[in-house]
């Protein structure tokens, strides 16, 4: 469960090869866990543990109830007669609520942080064998209808001849862009994660290997639409990427500082719709620096191509730094 949003992590997470066309289900919860173990040149070696799962339970009857056993009542009748009726209630007084909702407050903490810290262990893997084959991995996220999915037709039209591109495509129900990508150029996985609103580093594990990216390559990982939890949830990527639409207010990088400080660069999109939009370009950049004065600003329209150049000179120049030095 993810405490940030309430997403379910038991959801039922598929993972198409568009290639190929196989779905596989990625069993998130067995029993049997596989452990790998990633060496400097990025080959993998799991082995298998089975873990058994023991559970208790106990039966509480009456622990914190109080029994008032027998009330008299008295009735007097005109005559003067007395009749009295004993009626037995009993009233339980429950005075653990307060520390029964502290309680469940620092188990819900506690449970987000193991889900966290079992990501992260994840996403080192992750990160150790995008190292070990000097692959440089980006993470970009955005609201939904920022122009993501553009962005990287874009690019893929424009870098194939330069660059092997491949892409992990996330995605809540459909293959619909992860169709586009494939059509673009580039070889896709699709990951859908059905209510989960963030894709989390065993999904890329999965992903990765179905996709086989070749050595010295770029995998680009498109994130569920959500401005909020993939700040939380490491990929193993070198950096994440932020897209922000001219079409959304350029108080969105205050609103979800979160996201912004998680990332290196921030992508402009749109910028052809500036003639028709009310949207304050150096506003929204200073946000993104107040928040984050080490983030990057590009201005890009993925439609028209303008300012596509910086980015693409940004990719070459992180794919040239992996290559030198993966770690």
């Amino acid at each position: 469960m993810c405490g940030t949003c309430g997403c379910d992590s038991t959801t039922k997470v598929t993972i198409t090869n568009l290639e190929t066309g196989l779905t596989a289900t990625l069993d998130r919860h067995a029993h049997e866990h596989a452990h790998e173990h990633v060496h400097a040149d990025g080959t993998r070696h799991s082995h298998a543990h089975t873990h058994g799962h023991e559970h208790h339970h106990h039966d509480h009857h009456g622990d914190d109830g109080h029994d008032h056993h027998h009330h008299d009542h008295e009735h007097t009748h005109e005559d003067g007669t007395t009749h009295t009726h004993a009626h037995q209630h009993s009233h339980s007084h429950d005075h653990g609520d307060v520390a029964g909702a502290r309680g469940e407050r620092a188990t819900i903490v506690a449970l987000e942080a193991r889900i966290l810290a079992k990501n992260d262990a994840l996403a080192d893997r992750n990160r150790a064998w995008f190292a070990g084959r000097e692959i440089l991995a980006l993470n970009l996220v955005s609201s939904p209808g920022s122009g993501k999915t553009t962005l990287l037709e874009r690019t893929i039209r424009d870098l194939s001849t330069e660059l092997k591109l491949s892409v992990i495509e996330g995605d809540q129900a459909t293959a619909n862009d992860g169709e586009r990508i494939r059509a673009a150029g580039a070889p896709c996985v699709q990951v859908n994660t059905g209510t989960g609103c963030h894709l989390e580093a065993d999904m890329i594990a999965r992903g990765l290997s179905d996709l086989r990216p070749p050595t010295g390559s770029v995998v680009l990982v498109e994130n569920v639409g959500n401005l909020v939890c993939p700040a939380l949830f490491d990929l193993g990527e070198r950096a994440k990427v932020t897209i922000l639409s001219v079409t959304e207010g350029e108080d969105k990088p205050l609103k979800y500082p979160h996201m912004f400080k998680a990332s290196r660069i921030m992508i402009l999109n749109k910028i052809d719709l500036l003639p028709h939009v009310d949207f304050d370009v150096e506003k929204a950049i200073g946000n993104a620096k107040a928040v984050n004065p080490d983030i990057v600003a590009l201005r890009v329209s993925a439609r028209t191509g303008e300012g596509m150049a910086a980015w693409y000179d940004w990719i070459r120049h992180e794919a040239a730094l992996v290559r030198a030095d993966p770690i």
